[in-house]
């Protein structure tokens, strides 16, 4: 059992993230202001209601982390609140308030592995960066990703890939074993410049399985209830055992 702070304005709590209630978890509701901060328990994760007033919100966040609180932020939106959130704001996921409880379940498996590491950061190059040569070209087994040319290739064959399919093969080999639910994805490669929802990254998901074919579609793995991932081949993974 996780200890949870929820934060909001809401007149009925249940509502901002109903599947809380579905959980085991223990959650403490503050209000959404400054007072409470001094209320929270030292080992909680936070979930800072952003459904309604982001503005709040990114103050609130700003004001934790010149606390010098280590609490993982965890921001409740709705779909649209994603335009304007970026790993600036200090937060250690996000969530859509109408996410379902193995989800939820899922982030917050996640960002206690993760402590408080903000969202869009990365763990220490050598164990989670993908390596980047001096010409730009990330290489992963058999497959070449190309950051200068906007080209990916495998076995030295070029893959024929739409502009966002590349971008989303890069930022997953950049950050190899790293899990991205798909709003993480949608935030990183897309920026959220349009209007569509988080059934895009499937989409490009399906695409890009495809292209690499059969026998490397597996590159690109699913965490069941969480999101994607990029699996390097075996015998890279187990190179700094030689």
């Amino acid at each position: 059992m996780t200890d949870l702070t929820l934060m909001t304005f809401a007149a009925d709590p249940a509502t901002v993230l109903p599947s809380l209630a579905l959980l085991s978890h223990r959650v403490r509701v503050l209000p959404m202001d400054a007072a409470s901060l001094v209320k929270m328990p030292e080992n909680t994760i936070l979930f800072l209601d952003a459904r309604d007033d982001l503005a709040s919100a990114k103050t609130l966040c700003r004001l934790i982390h010149a606390s010098g609180l280590s609490t993982p932020i965890v921001l409740v939106l709705t779909e649209g609140g994603f335009t304007v959130v970026n790993s600036q704001w200090g937060i250690a996921d996000v969530v859509v308030s109408s996410a379902s409880p193995a989800e939820v379940e899922g982030r917050l498996r996640l960002v206690s592995e993760r402590g408080n590491a903000p969202l869009g950061t990365s763990a220490p190059a050598s164990a989670e960066t993908g390596p980047v040569t001096a010409d730009g070209q990330i290489r992963s087994g058999d497959l070449v990703v190309d950051t200068n040319g906007y080209t990916a290739s495998l076995h030295g064959r070029p893959i024929d890939l739409a502009y966002k399919e590349f971008e989303l093969l890069k930022y997953l080999v950049q950050h190899p074993g790293r899990v991205f639910t798909r709003a993480q994805l949608l935030q990183e490669v897309w920026g959220y410049d349009y209007y569509g929802g988080t059934r895009t990254v499937d989409v490009h998901i399906r695409r890009l399985r495809a292209k690499l074919g059969g026998e490397y579609e597996h590159l690109i793995g699913t965490v069941r209830n969480v999101g994607y991932r990029f699996d390097p081949p075996e015998d890279e993974a187990g190179d700094g055992d030689h």
